[in-house]
């Protein structure tokens, strides 16, 4: 069977209410990556120098040599950029994005994160490209980084940031079981949840845009006025919406300059005068999402074999599993794992059939109030819906009506008159009956089908609450 694992729906049009402490209508995460140390250097058995995120745009790997000038610029981070963010910063909550080998090499840094009560995160054993990296290799770097970190720290990471990230990275750092939260996607403006094997594990999504980082890359922010602007507006959107997270990434050797710093610090000002937010760490937003939206494990149609799904859905078009057979062989992924999204995978395969197969699924519907209905005879589905409407507690004269009117459009149409009765009272479908009756062949065949496509998201949304 074909499967697609990534999730395009996330939270769809109706996210979780964040429910932030104090009422806040938005979250502000303050994210310090240090780094310095821990980047490519032939001194830390590398093949060729940095050449990522440095005043040096364009800047290519040295093979085999130092790039002293390159060094000198992350060194600047760790000498003085640090020092000036620690100085601005140290009354806030924030969470340090910390190399491992970047912290071991930095302990006066380390003492003053600690010191200020920042969160120290994991951000992975060096500051180099996994993307190539053997999956063994960089699991074992995953284990190493956290035996070093709380070996310099003094306590083992809560959440984990890898960033020069491979395919591969969030399934093995959540199957160290070691993390409570993972940041290495962009994909949402909230918290949530993943499940790798039998692990729930939460992802506090982070951001590359509310970033320094765009100082050093082209067409990014060129003076200190584009980066506070960029950022309060994204501050300004979110805090509109109301209940959502904003990550501003920082780097030391970045906005840690004189020039860009002046720029952050007036964005915490214009945050702070706002009013209603909520500075906090990842571990903290973390902790308060795990226990005001905890992970509840759902039926995933995307994942059962053919027989449990159609078993299960084999119903959903009347007296017709051959719709869910069909509709398992295509490309499924997260999104068919909702009401909505299933629907829309069983009626491509029932809109792709034959028009004999599509007038046969008709013809499996009951008549409405009909022969059925009086036996007792109606699915299950069928008889709950027909119920819903008044249709099973007719007057003697209402059910002649209805058994005239299913005479006549069977003999003009050649299928069953059809209507979402979920949709309608009695009046609503004597009325739909009586105008429907009258239509063209292909127009109220293509109506029919219709009609079956919305009693299937009925049904399927009782299924898949």
């Amino acid at each position: 069977m074909t499967r697609y694992p990534r999730d395009l729906q996330g939270y769809g049009p109706t996210p979780p209410e964040a429910n932030w402490p104090g009422g806040a209508r938005i979250a502000v995460q303050l994210v310090v990556n240090y780094e310095e140390g821990g980047e490519n250097n032939i001194l830390h058995g590398d093949a060729a120098s940095e050449a990522f995120l440095s005043e040096i745009v364009g800047a290519a790997p040295w093979p085999g040599q130092r790039h002293a000038n390159m060094e000198s610029i992350y060194e600047y981070g760790a000498r003085a950029g640090f020092w000036r963010l620690h100085r601005m910063l140290r009354d806030l909550p924030v969470t340090v994005y910390g190399v491992a080998t970047a912290l071991a090499r930095s302990p006066v840094q380390v003492a003053a994160m600690k010191e200020a009560n920042w969160e120290i995160a994991s951000h992975g054993l060096r500051w180099i490209e996994h993307r190539d990296m053997p999956e063994a290799a960089e699991r074992a770097a995953i284990v190493e980084a956290i035996r070093l970190h709380t070996e310099v720290v003094g306590e083992a990471p809560v959440g984990f940031y890898c960033g020069r990230s491979s395919v591969n990275t969030i399934r093995l750092a959540a199957e160290s079981g070691q993390f409570a939260y993972l940041a290495d996607t962009y994909a949402d403006d909230l918290p949530y949840w993943i499940e790798v094997g039998d692990r729930d594990q939460l992802i506090v999504p982070y951001t590359l845009d509310a970033n320094d980082m765009r100082f050093a890359t082209p067409q990014g922010f060129n003076a200190p006025e584009q980066f506070f602007d960029y950022l309060r507006a994204t501050f300004d959107t979110l805090h509109a919406e109301g209940g959502r997270m904003m990550s501003v990434g920082l780097h030391c050797r970045l906005v840690g300059r004189p020039g860009r710093a002046e720029a952050l610090a007036r964005f915490v000002e214009h945050a702070q005068a706002k009013g209603d937010v909520w500075f906090a760490t990842r571990e903290q937003i973390a902790a308060h999402w795990a226990a005001t939206h905890p992970h509840v494990r759902r039926e995933r149609p995307s994942q059962m074999d053919r027989d449990a799904f159609v078993a299960r859905f084999g119903g959903v078009f009347e007296h017709s599993p051959w719709i869910a057979e069909r509709a398992h062989g295509l490309e499924l992924g997260p999104p068919h794992d909702t009401a909505v999204g299933l629907h829309n995978a069983l009626c491509r395969a029932f809109r792709a059939a034959t028009e004999e197969e599509r007038v046969a699924v008709l013809a499996a519907h009951p008549d409405l109030a009909g022969k059925l209905a009086t036996a007792r005879r109606l699915t299950e589905e069928s008889a709950s819906e027909q119920s819903s409407a008044g249709l099973d507690a007719l007057t003697d004269a209402e059910r002649t009506t209805f058994e005239r009117l299913n005479a006549e459009y069977v003999a003009r149409h050649g299928f069953p008159f059809i209507i979402a009765v979920r949709d309608h009272d009695k009046a609503g479908i004597l009325a739909a009956f009586e105008r429907r009756i009258g239509q063209s062949r292909a127009s109220e065949f293509a109506e029919a089908c219709r009609q079956v496509e919305r009693i299937a998201l009925h049904r399927l949304r009782d299924m898949l609450s």
